[in-house]
């Protein structure tokens, strides 16, 4: 009998562990949908409960408050980011393919994002984190050819504008290309950028 409940309360406790971390899991999902369908002043638990399939009371004691919720829900969304634009470093026509495709999946949110950033502080922050993850994934991505420019400060800077979201933006929407010339366009920027061994015209 001794032995039964020592091999049975260890497996017990993961079980009761994952699925824990499974409804925690399923709360942040719910949390960064429903942002990418409305405002995010306009959220409020109820619905997150909804699309979760959890009640308020349990989001509650997963993260204590409305604000540790989204807290933990724009970690988790920048995770996912940062996951999303994994690329090879060094290799130039991936990292324009890579953030392009980010970009085709997550801009239309992103710029939702920077519309309200102007009157959410909560979306303030999280546009602030987006950019310095945008300037960390070029100046990883680009190493190589960075540590080989005469000036990699204005190197960065000019890769950074590049790869941005706003000329993604003025080239899909603003132009009206699509995705296979957005491409080739934003691969043409980075190139010239990069023509030289020192990263200059």
């Amino acid at each position: 009998m001794v032995t039964v409940m020592k091999t049975t309360r260890p497996y017990t406790q993961s079980a009761r562990a994952e699925a824990t971390a499974r409804t925690r899991a399923r709360i942040l999902d719910a949390t960064f949908a429903l942002a990418q369908e409305k405002l995010s002043l306009e959220i409020v638990l109820t619905d997150v409960a909804e699309r979760a399939g959890v009640s308020v009371q349990t989001i509650l004691r997963h993260f204590g408050t409305r604000d540790g919720l989204f807290d933990a829900a724009r970690e988790h969304g920048t995770s996912e980011v940062v996951e999303e634009r994994d690329t090879p470093v060094g290799d130039a026509g991936a990292a324009v393919t890579v953030i392009v495709a980010h970009y085709e999946r997550r801009g239309t949110f992103v710029l939702s994002l920077l519309a309200q950033a102007r009157f959410d502080e909560d979306v303030a922050t999280v546009v602030r984190d987006g950019v310095a993850v945008h300037r960390r994934w070029v100046a990883t991505t680009f190493a190589p050819q960075l540590a080989t420019s005469a000036d990699p400060a204005e190197l960065l800077d000019l890769l950074v504008v590049a790869t941005d979201i706003g000329t993604w933006s003025l080239l899909r929407h603003g132009a009206g290309h699509d995705r296979d010339t957005t491409t080739s366009r934003m691969h043409a920027l980075v190139s010239a950028l990069l023509v030289s061994p020192k990263g200059r015209l």
